[in-house]
């Protein structure tokens, strides 16, 4: 080992809740909320593993209901990206988007403390202000593209910034 001490990081999972339009492809965004990271801001449905115990499919499973209140079979998630992010304040984390495009239930708010806001954004026309790193991960997936770097740089803001985009898509 080079460094001396192994590297760790959070393992998030993203929602990438899909439905077909007349009008093109659409995604679930909801927009953060109260006392938590880029309050203010539209994101995917997402979370962390609990644990040791859980495995990233159940974890997003549990965090779509948890938050939004569908129900989603195991064998309807696609993996779609991974993001490997850097936030403005250094912290490194690893992201698993997962593309999901039948499930029960309809969406709906179900942390009015962590969102105040739920709709169906054109996946050509995404709102703004969106977290970068959720951007990130939704310009790879559009790009058809499996894997990708995302180290923001300090100073630069959680929210997407076309002139601060530090996006890499790694070729497949």
């Amino acid at each position: 080992m080079s460094g001396g001490q192994r590297h760790t990081e959070p393992v998030d999972v993203h929602l990438i809740l899909r439905r077909e339009t007349d009008e093109g492809p659409q995604v679930l965004l909801s927009r953060r909320a109260g006392q938590v990271y880029a309050a203010g801001l539209w994101h995917l449905p997402s979370g962390h593993l609990d644990g040791p115990h859980e495995d990233v499919v159940t974890a997003l499973i549990r965090e779509a209901r948890e938050e939004t209140g569908v129900v989603i079979d195991p064998a309807d998630v696609r993996a779609a990206v991974t993001v490997h992010h850097r936030s403005p304040g250094g912290a490194s984390r690893t992201g698993h988007f997962f593309e999901v495009r039948r499930w029960k239930g309809e969406p709906e708010i179900a942390e009015p403390d962590v969102c105040d806001a739920m709709d169906w954004a054109p996946l050509t026309a995404l709102p703004a202000p969106m977290v970068a790193y959720c951007r990130a991960g939704l310009d790879t997936y559009t790009a058809d593209a499996r894997l990708a770097v995302h180290f923001q740089l300090p100073g630069d803001s959680i929210a997407f910034d076309p002139c601060a985009d530090r996006l890499r898509i790694v070729p497949t």
